[in-house]
């Protein structure tokens, strides 16, 4: 038996084969955490999708999505602060 036992986390981690799991696990964190970050945007946008360090939010309202533009580099900042690494680069809004 050995001595010591790895996590999860530091298998997928320390493992090269693993890198494309480790970004759907990322990937999936920034969905679950988005409305955590933005508490205050939870009731006007949803983040559905993120791939590739693209994020996508839908929201229902176009002025929100218009304003929430403006808003993108200062979204893409908390985000990548929040996790204290680059993970997301570019944003697109979506109504569907």
């Amino acid at each position: 038996m050995p001595d010591s036992f790895k996590s999860l986390k530091e298998i997928i981690e320390s493992t090269p084969e693993l890198k494309n799991i480790k970004q759907l696990i990322d990937d999936g964190d920034i969905i679950k955490d988005f409305d955590k970050i933005f508490p205050e945007l939870k009731a006007l946008v949803k983040a559905i999708k993120c791939s590739k360090q693209v994020l996508t939010l839908k929201s229902d309202n176009p002025a929100v999505r218009n304003e929430l533009k403006f808003m993108e580099k200062e979204i893409i900042d908390k985000i990548n602060s929040f996790y204290k690494q680059e993970r997301i680069t570019r944003i697109k809004f979506s109504n569907k």
